[in-house]
């Protein structure tokens, strides 16, 4: 049976960073867009984190929730197999049931959003008579490496981080090799066939949603439309519909921390937080003590504990662990910072912190949703990327958007000093130059994002042309019908 509103089937890989967009959009559809929404999302028994985001999606319920059940891979992976192999592995083998839940639903779906690895989907969704888009809750950057890398494939020798020069990629800012999305790194991988094969399947959908905004990346965005430049890769319409992010009380806060932040100086807080996945090694997170100790500045920081197998080590498992922090922390450091700040071990409500008056800093892994919300609070950032497609973003953010400081080293490959962090930490806490024109910027681009959104901005025209689009599909059908 088909609604008289448009039905939106969404469909969510495994990890928060993937699942909080999906879900934004899912809510935006519903508000703002007179949508039907069904999100469909791989059940995770790792994550209590990935479990809350989900349980405080249904209240209020806006739109049906579906949990897959998590298909058994133990025999397609080992100790080995990369998290975007493992990602791509799980979403081919729940296919069957996607498949089954979809057919089983009473009203059928008009449209297929699937994220950037739901694409090998798109064949149940023609199969099913269903508009297909892919939703890349990330940037324009980001969207146009993804669709140059089966040219890029084709065009370079050897491994990418070993190249001289920097990726040419028509019409946007060119590629660095020590920028590369980490599943470039290596192309005997399998998680890089697996990018390969993303990059030729994107512009197989009916549309793209990029969750970011007109004015953010007016440059990348006319590349990616221009038939002379990568218009010609990427073939279909592309839609930004952000910036999408949480709201303020989407998750439970906890009422000592912010009791504490409640008593600060506007703005004189910096919040350290390096995503839903990310971890330090040991030594680094001892320098990162030293550093924010040094810096006599007021901080919140999520830790961890030590990554031992890679700076993703906690994408599978966030908000699960041990609470006590002192083990891996200088001896005596939460003795004499106690005063100073508040150490949150695992995980934190990021959005109502950064959102927080007393908040004036964001180190941060740079995570695009990590990035949406930390310029929608008019935050500035110390960018510090560790894994995916962060080194891009930090680029942006320092170099392109002028709201980040960065250290001198990579943190991918080198450890920043005490020293160092002391001094990006001053430099975007205090009264100087380069740090009154950063927090100039990163306020100008939050209320460019709020007009994005808002009624006859641009973000909220696109959206409504998708829904145009599947208003059309439906006429469509019932004709056939």
């Amino acid at each position: 049976m088909m609604s008289s509103k448009p039905h939106a089937a969404l469909l969510s890989s495994p990890g928060l960073g993937h699942l909080i967009p999906v879900l934004e959009l899912g809510k935006r559809l519903v508000t703002h867009h007179n949508f039907q929404v069904t999100v469909l999302v791989i059940a995770s028994h790792t994550s209590p984190a990935e479990s809350q985001v989900i349980e405080s999606a249904m209240s209020p319920k806006l739109f049906d929730i579906v949990q897959l059940p998590p298909p058994d891979i133990s025999s397609l992976v080992d100790a080995k197999t990369t998290t975007v192999s493992l990602l791509s592995i799980m979403m081919r083998e729940v296919r069957p049931a996607f498949r089954s839940s979809i057919s089983a639903m009473k009203s059928h779906p008009t449209i297929l959003i699937a994220d950037l690895f739901g694409t090998e989907f798109f064949p149940i969704a023609d199969e099913l008579q269903m508009l297909k888009y892919v939703y890349i809750a990330s940037n324009a950057w980001f969207l146009a490496m993804f669709l140059y890398s089966p040219i890029l494939d084709k065009e370079v020798e050897g491994e990418y981080e070993d190249q001289k020069e920097p990726f040419i990629i028509p019409g946007c800012r060119s590629l660095r090799p020590h920028e590369v999305f980490d599943a470039m790194l290596d192309r005997n991988n399998q998680q890089y066939h697996e990018l390969i094969r993303m990059g030729i399947e994107i512009p197989l959908s009916d549309g793209i949603l990029l969750n970011t905004w007109e004015d953010l990346e007016p440059t990348t965005l006319a590349a990616l439309r221009d038939e002379s430049l990568l218009g010609q890769v990427a073939k279909v319409p592309i839609y930004t519909v952000g910036p999408l992010r949480r709201s303020i009380g989407s998750t439970s806060s906890t009422s000592q921390l912010f009791e504490w932040l409640d008593k600060q100086p506007n703005e004189s807080v910096i919040y350290v937080s390096f995503g839903s996945g990310g971890s330090l090694s040991h030594e680094q997170t001892i320098e990162l003590a030293w550093g924010l100790e040094l810096s006599q500045q007021k901080f919140i920081w999520v830790v961890r504990p030590p990554a031992t197998n890679g700076a993703d080590a906690a994408f599978f498992t966030v908000g699960s662990g041990e609470n006590d922090v002192s083990e891996y922390l200088p001896e005596g450091f939460l003795n004499r910072t106690y005063k100073l700040g508040i150490v949150v071990p695992m995980w934190a409500p990021q959005v109502d912190i950064l959102s927080h008056d007393s908040v004036g800093g964001f180190l941060s892994h740079c995570g695009w949703n990590s990035t949406i919300e930390s310029i929608t609070s008019a935050v500035p950032m110390i960018a510090w990327p560790l894994y995916a497609e962060q080194r891009m973003n930090a680029t942006l953010l320092n170099e392109e958007f002028g709201v980040a400081v960065r250290s001198k080293v990579l943190p991918t490959k080198e450890v920043v000093g005490r020293e160092e962090i002391e001094t990006v930490v001053r430099k975007i806490m205090e009264d100087n130059p380069e740090g009154n024109v950063i927090r100039a910027r990163v306020k100008q681009l939050k209320c460019d994002a709020e007009k994005a959104l808002s009624e006859g901005g641009s973000s909220n025209n696109q959206l409504s042309q998708v829904a145009k689009h599947c208003e059309i599909h439906m006429q469509r059908m019932k004709v056939k019908d």
